[in-house]
């Protein structure tokens, strides 16, 4: 197994799974924006636009998970550096067919932010599901993908 791992980032020598020494980057000032889609039953848009969801304020709560979930993200993927988010925003838009989610972070490190973008869409998905499966237990997450990053030596990208 020796040298074939050579050039894979997150494998050592060895082919063991290594966290990548980042001490050596510069602090640069980055962002990322996710954005994915609750599909939902036109009866639970219609409860979601009422504000008629029996367990409460779902689309609240979905926003206060993505945030909790994204200064999670560390524990939950395994390689993923903790770095100090500097700002969290999740917007949830009710749209004819479900919730569209957008979550950008933000953090001045050595280190890019979004695993912290995607996971906080995701955990605010699943906030909202988990809020509104009495009324749709077809609820459907999808589409949770990044849009664009900023800073770092790559600079800026966009989908």
């Amino acid at each position: 197994m020796g040298s074939e791992f050579t050039g894979f980032s997150h494998l050592d020598d060895k082919g063991a799974a290594r966290m990548v020494d980042v001490s050596a980057k510069s602090v640069t000032a980055r962002t990322a924006t996710a954005t994915g889609f609750v599909a939902l039953s036109d009866r639970c848009v219609a409860a979601l636009r009422a504000g008629d969801v029996p367990k409460g304020d779902a689309l609240s709560v979905a926003r206060i998970a993505g945030i909790m979930g994204a200064k999670r993200t560390p524990d939950l993927v395994p390689l993923c550096h903790p770095i100090a988010l500097h700002g969290v925003t999740v917007d949830l838009t009710v749209q004819d067919g479900g919730v569209a989610i957008t979550a950008t972070t933000r953090t001045a490190d050595r280190t890019g932010v979004e695993m912290e973008a995607l996971t906080s869409v995701t955990v605010a998905a699943l906030a909202l599901i988990d809020m509104v499966k009495a009324i749709d237990p077809a609820a459907t997450l999808r589409d949770v993908r990044v849009e664009e990053k900023t800073g770092g030596k790559t600079g800026t990208w966009r989908r």
